[in-house]
C-alpha cells in the first residue's frame, strides 16, 4: 500500500471533493520539508470528517489516523474525487 501516492493527489491547501457521492471541504498541509502531511476533510452540509496526519520517516511510513479507524482514513485517501 502506497498512501504517499494517494496523498500526493491530493492539492497543498483549501480544494474541495467528493467521497460516497458526499461534498467535501479539504485541506492538505505539508510539513518538514515533505516529510509530514496533516489532512483534514469536513463534509459541507454534513457531519461527517476525515483527519489524519502521516509521516516519513528513515525507517518507514506512519499513518496517524485522528480519532477515527485507519481503515477509513485508508478509504477516503483512495477514494476521493477532487472537484
Amino acid at each position: 500500500m502506497d498512501l504517499l501516492a494517494y496523498i500526493d493527489r491530493i492539492p497543498s491547501g483549501y480544494s474541495e471533493a467528493f467521497y460516497k457521492e458526499r461534498k467535501y471541504g479539504l485541506t492538505k498541509e505539508i510539513f518538514n520539508q515533505g516529510k509530514s502531511f496533516k489532512i483534514f476533510a469536513e463534509e459541507l452540509g454534513g457531519n461527517d470528517f476525515i483527519s489524519l496526519n502521516y509521516y516519513l520517516t528513515n525507517e518507514k511510513e506512519l499513518l496517524k489516523p485522528c480519532e477515527m479507524p485507519a481503515e477509513k482514513v485508508i478509504d477516503f485517501l483512495k477514494e476521493v474525487k477532487l472537484s
